[in-house]
């Protein structure tokens, strides 16, 4: 009894042991939670931020409502992480033999396919909510249609099909922007038609060179992405015209939206920075497969994109 007692003691009167014990059972609640949050794939939620911003700022004209892009982004990033979570628990057989997508919950064990499958759902209900009641019911009509294009046209019946899947798969990735639209009008315009198109030529320029360099995994679940069907060369080829029809669709916005001067230079130099990678690509590709880097034109392109749009919220900004 007096050694229990006195263990118990030592317990309560030592600081280290404390903490272990917090850290213990907080190494036990929080795996949960994080298997949760990878599910909602967070860089897949970076485009929601970098283009939904810019666009809800030239759509206003100025500065929005705060408290509007906190309540839009957050139906977007719920919204988003149900098509993503519906996603996994689609895909999680060829998941698992994926080197890539390993690690995944639905293949560790972390979430089990049920209540993936629940969570996915909670999420879909309460962004459409969430947008219904506190934005409108254009941005909840464009979110319902965002998580039903990738999850039923891209991932049902385009990504196991055909090569063409991340093609018309990736109109799902140009939602964020109609939406951003929407919220902050309540209505459409060729604006956000013409931000929606650029998203829509720079998701294969962006995609496909990282599909060459995960072509093994693909192949190993006969996924027919471009990189792992088809050579390098050949994906540079493709890269290269949906890299230059990216940079004329941006420049396009110019007379569309009145853009001025700030816009208009980041788009002609950073869209000739754009095409000018594709055929750096091409180019090592064609001395030697090894020479070629397409993580390189990956990166690339993340950070054009995020230059353009951060070039929509400044000339607006500017202007106003």
């Amino acid at each position: 009894m007096s050694s229990g007692h006195a263990r118990q003691n030592s317990v309560r009167t030592n600081p280290e042991e404390r903490s272990k014990q917090t850290d213990s059972i907080a190494y036990r609640r929080f795996p949960r939670v994080r298997a949760y949050v990878v599910m909602t794939k967070p860089r897949v939620m970076e485009l929601l931020l970098v283009t939904t911003v810019p666009t809800m700022v030239l759509a206003h004209g100025s500065l929005p409502n705060l408290p509007l892009i906190v309540v839009t982004l957050i139906g977007g990033a719920a919204s988003s992480g149900s098509a993503s979570a519906f996603n996994m628990y689609l895909d999680r057989d060829m998941d698992a033999r994926m080197r890539r997508t390993s690690g995944r919950p639905l293949v560790t064990g972390e979430v089990t396919p049920r209540s993936g499958l629940i969570f996915a759902w909670l999420l879909a209900i309460s962004s459409t909510v969430w947008f219904w009641c506190l934005v409108n019911y254009l941005a909840a009509v464009l979110s319902v249609c965002a998580i039903l294009w990738y999850v039923v046209v891209y991932t049902i019946l385009l990504k196991r099909r055909t090569e063409q899947n991340i093609v018309w798969g990736g109109i799902a990735g140009c939602f964020p922007v109609v939406i951003g639209w929407a919220s902050e009008t309540g209505t459409m315009s060729w604006s956000a038609v013409v931000l929606f198109l650029v998203i829509f030529f720079w998701t294969p320029a962006h995609y496909w060179p990282m599909s060459v360099k995960y072509g093994e995994d693909y192949r190993r679940v006969s996924v027919p992405m471009l990189g792992a069907i088809h050579g390098i060369e050949h994906v540079a080829k493709r890269v290269i015209a949906y890299a230059v029809m990216t940079a004329m669709t941006s420049i396009l916005l110019i007379p569309v939206a009145g853009m001025s001067w700030p816009y208009a230079m980041v788009a002609v130099v950073g869209g000739a920075w754009f095409v000018w990678e594709a055929l750096r690509l091409q180019a090592a590709a064609r001395r030697a497969d090894a020479a070629a880097r397409p993580m390189r034109m990956f990166a690339v392109s993340n950070a054009y994109l995020a230059l353009l749009f951060a070039a929509v919220a400044i000339d607006t900004l500017v202007k106003y």
